[in-house]
């Protein structure tokens, strides 16, 4: 069970998404929404590499963090057109978003190079993002639940209780992302969250680990999705490429989670 005061995240990753100015407006929009400035709240948004250190600059200060969309192992060397784990901390980005399933898939990343990833990134402060989940084939075959252990197993091989505690697990089944991505429902969600959470190490405080819902995130079924007490926060997609979205999505969610009094208006500023 999600420990009842625990912090309920919401984001999104904009993937090849927005130029300097478009990421700009985004910013201004969320940095002004009172929503995000809710304690019970962690907002976090992930730009393309090319906008990180800006967004990263236009929300300092503001309560919403800042994420990579991936990143090298490596601290430094010959690997051109990656990454190192400095370069996304020298940003002033404190997440970075590891294992997404279209990294997986087009470019060939396998849980020995996400194991390598997540240690790097702890060893640098910053807080891994592992994105995990089955296929359509997978969920087909009866080895969902299998899946997503054995991938959060691998990656998280060798961390000790006190690194846990700065790791976030993202459920995103493979068959309920994109453009014709089906959502899963919310029983579906709340079994997978439950067994992923039940089959890992608990985090130093002996609290299992926080695990956030992705996968055709919207405005309709994010209330439903948020109340779930296993489902620790929802990392959204196309729903919250508009700054409207994801206020809209996390005004929805807050409510749902929490309950409706006392809410924030969506209002700016």
């Amino acid at each position: 069970m999600t420990t009842p005061n625990a912090t309920f995240w919401i984001g999104t990753s904009w993937k090849m998404n927005k130029n300097l100015s478009e990421a700009a407006h985004y910013v201004e929009q969320i940095a002004q929404a009172r929503i995000f400035h809710d304690p019970r709240l962690q907002g976090f948004v992930i730009p393309p590499f090319t906008a990180l250190a800006q967004v990263c600059r236009d929300l300092a200060g503001s309560p919403i963090k800042v994420g990579a969309q991936n990143m090298h192992w490596a601290e430094s060397g010959a690997f051109t057109g990656e990454v190192s784990p400095g370069m996304v901390a020298d940003c002033g980005a404190t997440i970075v978003e590891l294992g997404h399933s279209e990294r997986r898939e087009y470019f060939a990343e396998n849980d020995i190079d996400l194991n390598r990833k997540v240690h790097a990134a702890l060893n640098k402060g910053l807080t891994p993002l592992l994105c995990v989940g089955e296929t359509s084939e997978e969920k087909a075959l009866g080895a969902a639940a299998e899946t997503v252990v054995r991938q959060c197993r691998m990656a998280l091989a060798g961390v000790d209780g006190h690194d846990l505690d700065r790791v976030l697990i993202a459920y995103e089944p493979v068959w309920a992302i994109g453009e014709n991505g089906v959502p899963a429902s919310a029983e579906y969600a709340a079994h997978m969250h439950r067994q992923i959470r039940q089959s890992l190490p608990t985090n130093s405080r002996g609290e299992p680990l926080t695990v956030l819902y992705g996968g055709s995130v919207n405005a309709e079924n994010c209330e439903e999705l948020a109340a779930l007490d296993d489902i620790g926060g929802l990392f959204i997609g196309r729903s919250a490429w508009q700054a409207e979205g994801l206020v809209d999505i996390a005004t929805r969610a807050l409510g749902a989670r929490f309950g409706a009094h006392n809410m924030p208006t969506t209002n700016t500023a």
